[in-house]
């Protein structure tokens, strides 16, 4: 495993010589040593990521985007060690981490690679004899903060999008789960990448990511993560105004209506929560129950829960690892607290499996609590295999129960009314909705939310967006220049 800073080209120890202990979530033993960036860290990967800015940035982008195709080559050629590593750093499945971190990954950079040349600026209609063109141009080094619940294929939607539009950059994995991310530094520099166009340095946010939010010479910053630190960011960010990127938290309303498919829509409510442990923004942690459904559905439902199998991440059975900390888990834990004082009832999970086989990880049983509406745990993100059921009576109430949080990253309906999907869909306040499904993502498709989810957009064209800034230019074509002091 590689466990030191990637900074300018090489790989480093971090100037003050501290180490990250990396914890393996399953067993909650020692993975590996890695090196820890501080503030100090940060200063030289960024010097390395300006220094590095004129010649990629002048890079025609059908070459930079070769690099990208070519990485996303490595990542399918190495697919098999990435996603063992992956699931050993973080507790995904290796089911899921080989059929969906890995190839998703690898698709983000393919899909880059192949907008690079393609991301063009416009033409403005203006007066007689003057053209007005505008055109797109890297912001400069552009900073990620990358989370610990999908590390890998999080990397590839903040690289791909900046190094395709010309940007160097600064990547900060998070302290928990950095070893895929150092393991594509290593695939990055036999790729042929230039010295200091990609700089990767794993550190605590704090330290690392909070000098990153703050420095300089970064222009654009792009978070994932929770509100409250993205609350710092903001914050952080306004010595320099650079341009931001947040994609927050999450509380996403799962609506079943009473003409859906029952069998396909339990089927995708599970995936929606209890996929990676629940560990996702965009989870479907409230199921929304037409009253008429409602006790159908649930007796599926439960079922399903109860018979997910929980096992160590590398065992190809296993349905749901452990979550990817014991800090986390307590935290979920916490939630059946709240629940019970809220009137909520439990009924399925709640607590820590029974298998002594498991006693050792982070693992926590798949969670379904019937609440209100209101309910703190209908309100809050829990981040975990938590989801809270509730009732409905018709449209109106059930577009007021979804619209109720301050979230607005993603939601879904389940329903064979055409008619009522799009009007459900146009009535959610989201970043995306999901229709007879639920957390299908694509990289040519953009991925962010409104409200407390935070602001801008990954994947597509918006993302290309993101990492550049138009700059209008005026061409006076017939050559003549008013007098405007001539009587």
């Amino acid at each position: 495993m590689q466990t030191r800073l990637y900074i300018g080209g090489e790989f480093v120890d971090g100037l003050a010589g501290g180490t990250i202990e990396v914890i393996n979530p399953a067993d909650g033993t020692v993975l590996a040593s890695v090196a820890e960036a501080r503030a100090e860290d940060i200063d030289r990967a960024v010097l390395a990521a300006r220094r590095a800015f004129p010649g990629w940035s002048a890079t025609p982008a059908a070459d930079r985007g070769r690099l990208l195709l070519a990485l996303a080559d490595a990542i399918e050629a190495n697919a098999a060690e990435l996603a063992r590593l992956e699931s050993l750093d973080t507790g995904h499945p290796i089911r899921d981490s080989s059929r969906l971190d890995v190839p998703r990954t690898a698709a983000a950079y393919r899909y880059f690679g192949g907008i690079a040349d393609k991301h063009e600026g416009s033409v403005i209609p203006v007066e007689r004899g003057f053209l007005n063109y505008v055109l797109r141009e890297p912001v400069g080094v552009a900073g990620s903060i990358v989370p610990w619940n999908f590390p890998l294929m999080f990397t590839s939607w903040k690289l791909g999008p900046a190094l395709a539009a010309g940007n160097t950059t600064v990547l900060k994995p998070a302290e928990l789960t950095p070893m895929s991310s150092l393991r594509l530094a290593e695939l990055i520099a036999d790729t042929g990448f230039p010295p200091g166009v990609v700089n990767i340095v794993p550190g605590y946010g704090h330290t690392a990511g909070a000098r990153l939010a703050e420095h300089p010479g970064v222009a654009k910053l792009s978070f994932t993560g929770s509100t409250q630190t993205g609350r710092r960011i903001v914050a952080a960010s306004a010595g320099n105004l650079k341009k931001l990127q947040l994609e927050l938290g999450g509380k996403g309303a799962n609506i079943v209506f009473a003409d859906a498919d029952v069998a396909a829509a339990v089927r995708g409510s599970a995936f929606g929560i209890f996929h990676n442990q629940g560990q996702a923004c965009i989870a479907g942690s409230r199921l929304l129950l037409h009253e008429r459904i409602a006790d159908e559905f649930l007796d599926a439902f439960l079922a399903v829960a109860s018979g997910i199998r929980l096992g160590h991440p590398l065992d190809p059975a296993t349905q749901m690892g452990p979550l990817t900390s014991a800090t986390h888990r307590d935290r979920v834990l916490g939630y059946m607290k709240v629940a019970a004082d809220e009137g909520g009832t439990v009924l399925a999970g709640g607590a820590p499996p029974a298998d002594p086989a498991l006693a050792a990880g982070f693992y926590l049983q798949p969670t379904v609590v019937r609440a209100a509406p209101g309910d703190r745990v209908c309100q809050e993100e829990v981040f975990g295999p938590f989801v809270t059921v509730s009732t409905f009576r018709d449209e109106d109430e059930v577009i007021a129960i979804a619209n109720g949080t301050e979230y607005g990253l993603g939601g879904g309906l389940w329903t064979a009314d055409l008619s009522r999907a799009h009007r459900v869909a146009a009535a959610l306040r989201a970043g995306m909705v999901w229709v007879n499904s639920y957390k299908r993502v694509s990289p040519a498709s953009p991925f962010g939310g409104v409200g407390l989810s935070g602001y801008g957009r990954e994947m597509g064209f918006a993302a290309m967006d993101e990492y550049t800034q138009p700059k209008s230019v005026w061409i006076n074509v017939d050559g003549g220049v008013p007098d405007w002091y001539a009587s």
